[in-house]
């Protein structure tokens, strides 16, 4: 069977994470072994509205599999949020002859690219688009895993543990922001990990008392002199909750905002690898006429869904990792529910 594919574009939008640029690469080459050319879309779909490209080839994509950010840059579009934008993006596809549009980035990209496909299909275009989920915050509702959190979590682990080390020297509690403001994965995982004194997330709300106040006071009570309290974005201002537990304690924490430094840094083999599958699936899903998807991960394995059915689902908070966190965290004292 002939393959209709003939040249697809690839953009990165929103914010950036580590296996951004192995998705790209993994697009970039699977789509030259079949045949297809590659147009890199820059700086998100700002670039199809600006006709910001570059054409790509294998040599394009040489030694980027360990870089973190993205080469393609990328941006959050306003513009294309309306009708008029959308049109000059369709505008600039037509011009390019764009079959497809492989679209790496978080919930606000698949949206978007709903958007397009939906205005691209009134207007008599066979323009497809897939998606592949990446976001340090991993929470696209249809996909187990998104590309960058892993690394996003092993930066902030080793961060933490450095400010372990001083924060026992000088037996204080550190109180440390970690990304997520409307979800608390990064903050459980991170937390469990490094054996924090406690963890607030959005997805539980917060009993300041018993989640903090009282697990700092068992803590002392074992024999502990430092503690370690991380504070999911979503779940509260760090600085504040420091101020707080210097009121009731009567501690003086140090806190520390880790920000963006957990969007930095080479992936780990993780997302190497799973951005490499999802990007190899997003142009065999194009190729095979499965347009309009989402590419996910789910029990391990990657599948293409529907994109209107997978920005639909909603992905439930594991909070049996909470209850790991607090039967760790507890120091011996009953177990607080």
């Amino acid at each position: 069977m002939e393959n209709k594919v003939k040249r697809i574009g690839v953009l990165t939008s929103g914010g950036d994470a580590p296996g951004m640029n192995a998705a790209v690469r993994a697009v970039v080459r699977t789509a030259l072994t079949q045949g297809i050319e590659c147009v890199g879309i820059r700086r998100g779909w700002n670039g199809l509205i600006n006709s910001d490209f570059v054409r790509m080839d294998s040599a394009s994509v040489s030694h980027i599999i360990d870089k973190g950010g993205t080469i393609l840059y990328t941006a959050r579009s306003k513009e294309f949020m309306t009708e008029e934008g959308r049109d000059q993006a369709l505008a600039t596809c037509k011009l390019l002859g764009l079959d497809g549009i492989v679209a790496i980035g978080g919930d606000g990209t698949f949206r978007g690219a709903l958007a397009l496909s939906r205005q691209a299909a009134a207007a008599g275009s066979s323009l497809s688009v897939v998606g592949i989920p990446a976001t340090i915050d991993n929470d696209i509702g249809c996909s187990h895993y998104t590309i960058g959190f892993d690394t996003a979590c092993n930066t902030a682990i080793e961060c933490i543990d450095k400010l372990r080390d001083t924060m026992q020297s000088h037996e204080r509690c550190s109180v440390v922001e970690v990304m997520g403001r409307h979800a608390g994965y990064l903050a459980l995982y991170v937390g469990i990990a490094v054996g924090a004194t406690a963890v607030l997330i959005p997805e539980r709300e917060v009993d300041f008392e018993n989640d903090v106040v009282e697990k700092i006071r068992r803590a002392r009570l074992a024999g502990t002199t430092h503690y370690m309290v991380v504070v999911a974005e979503g779940a509260g201002s760090a600085i504040d909750i420091g101020k707080r537990i210097h009121a009731e304690v009567g501690i003086d924490p140090r806190v520390t905002v880790l920000g963006h430094i957990q969007r930095g840094g080479s992936p780990t083999a993780r997302d190497r690898e799973t951005a490499s599958r999802m990007g190899y699936e997003a142009v065999l899903s194009l190729v095979e006429n499965r347009g309009n998807r989402i590419i996910a991960i789910r029990d391990g394995h990657t599948l293409d869904l529907d994109m209107e059915e997978a920005l639909a689902m909603t992905k439930t908070f594991q909070m049996d990792r909470y209850q790991v966190l607090e039967a760790l965290t507890n120091n011996g004292g009953p177990r607080i529910l």
